[in-house]
């Protein structure tokens, strides 16, 4: 009996212990594409349907993630993005599109809409990398589906690595903004010169 009696004692000091540390505030990051500015779009051009961009499991929690060396891979606990990665990457895409006013439209809406291509990825990276330096990655594989046939006609992969001023999360989170925007500009680019190309 006292011994259960001394075990219920620990047990309660140990949670009124726990009670009184105080918990670690959580950051949310988010990563604003510059407003590009309005363009009409061409009567005469294509419309454009974007789809999802697929992420892995790991990148669905909304924490910030770094990788280290080849194998070891993990998250910052308390550095977290307003939304999910492939979110970002899909409007920060979306965006880039709609600014260069080569096509009629650039639609976001559902797969039933009326569209002649359909645009959708997968983000296979997106994250602090820790090695030598301090960098960030991110690897986007995009690819194109003629609405008429359902078949895929084109697929590229932009792979891109940039460096990190210093080891802060807010560094890390700068760095992988100069870096979507690099990949989303060359992935929107390509779109753009082999629409104009099959034309």
């Amino acid at each position: 009996m006292r011994t259960t009696i001394a075990i219920c004692l620990v047990i309660a000091a140990a949670l009124a212990g726990a009670s009184c540390i105080a918990t670690r505030p959580v950051h949310y990051y988010t990563i604003e594409p510059a407003s590009p500015p309005v363009n009409e779009g061409k009567p005469d051009g294509l419309v454009l349907l974007m789809g999802a961009i697929v992420t892995p499991e790991a990148l669905q929690d909304g924490r910030i993630r770094y990788r280290t060396g080849a194998n070891e891979a993990g998250a910052y606990e308390y550095h977290r993005w307003t939304e999910r990665p492939g979110s970002m990457v899909r409007d920060s895409l979306v965006r880039a599109l709609r600014a260069s006013g080569k096509y009629q439209r650039v639609l976001e809406s559902s797969s039933s809409t009326d569209a002649d291509y359909l645009v959708r990825g997968q983000l296979h990276e997106f994250g602090e990398v820790d090695g030598a330096s301090v960098q960030t990655k991110i690897s986007l594989q995009v690819e194109l589906v003629d609405r008429k046939t359902n078949r895929n006609v084109w697929d590229h992969v932009a792979e891109r690595e940039e460096p990190v001023g210093s080891k802060t999360v807010a560094d890390v989170v700068q760095s992988l903004d100069r870096n979507l925007q690099h990949v989303v500009s060359e992935t929107a680019a390509e779109i753009d010169k082999f629409l104009a190309a099959r034309r």
